[in-house]
């Protein structure tokens, strides 16, 4: 069986259980804030993001780890493994897919650079289905293609806590955010595909949160959740509410809640609330 070391970003949550996993590494992204460069859970907490961002004179970016950052960690890395599969964050959010792929030309030891199409605990929970196949001894090759299925059966619905930030970062257009700040709309923000769309709008977040609760019901309908995830942005009282709620009306689904960490605060905001399944998680 194939020794294999596992790589994620930082847009990804780990539980310490999983920062002290000795097969599973993560590389950092960069914030820069106001010209200073933090990297993402190294010396920048999500609570010191979030003060930071009511303070900055300039909108703050975003920098996918770079393609020497991958090679010296797969440089290191082919010294005690066999392959290495990396689950990183969208494709279509951030570079860091690419880095790694041309990181993989440099070295010598086969890398899978799984594009997850998301970010934060669904990619994390991809993972570690990949680690249980791993376990179960399929193929290298099989645990890829497997990973890429399930990838694509993901639905994820968003809340974003700030608008302008999320304009500012350059992830909605102008017309967008003009229509949701000026008419008090809600919109909903889907990940389809990888990227981000406005699914539908509301009217307040009691309704939009409506709307997310029928498209996880009609879900749900179509094939039983085991597991649901709940994401939020720097707030987990309001997490632990919407769970409570949503455990009344589906006592069979398991849900969690986990933070979405510095990365996607920049661009979402502090009061962002989202809502993530794979529908094809056995």
């Amino acid at each position: 069986m194939a020794k294999i070391a596992w790589v994620t970003d930082s847009t990804a949550f780990l539980n310490d259980e999983l920062k002290n996993h000795p097969d599973l590494y993560q590389i950092p992204m960069t914030i820069i804030m106001d010209g200073k460069e933090f990297t993402d859970g190294v010396d920048l907490t999500p609570e010191e993001l979030y003060a930071r961002l009511k303070t900055l004179d300039t909108a703050p970016k975003t920098s996918q780890p770079s393609i020497g950052a991958f090679r010296d960690l797969y440089e290191k890395l082919q010294e005690n493994y066999d392959v290495i599969i990396a689950v990183l964050v969208s494709s279509k959010l951030s570079g860091t897919v690419s880095s790694s792929e041309q990181a993989s030309q440099l070295v010598d030891i086969p890398v899978y650079s799984v594009d997850s199409k998301i970010l934060s605990y669904p990619l994390t929970r991809m993972m570690l289905k990949g680690m249980e196949w791993a376990e179960s001894g399929l193929e290298v090759e099989e645990i890829n293609n497997n990973l890429e299925m399930l990838r694509d059966t993901g639905e994820t619905y968003v809340l974003i806590g700030s608008l302008e930030q999320l304009h500012r970062s350059g992830r909605m257009s102008g017309v967008q955010f003009f229509l949701g700040s000026m008419l008090n709309v809600k919109p909903i923000i889907s990940v389809h595909d990888g990227e981000l769309s406005v699914k539908e709008k509301a009217r307040s977040e009691k309704k939009a949160k409506d709307k997310i609760v029928q498209l996880l019901r009609s879900a749900h309908e179509k094939k039983p959740l085991k597991e649901v995830f709940i994401l939020y942005g720097l707030h987990p009282e309001e997490a632990d509410s919407w769970k409570e709620e949503l455990e009344e009306e589906f006592p069979n689904i398991q849900f969690g809640c986990y933070s979405l960490g510095a990365t996607i605060g920049v661009h979402a905001g502090e009061h962002t609330l989202g809502i993530s399944w794979l529908n094809g998680l056995d």
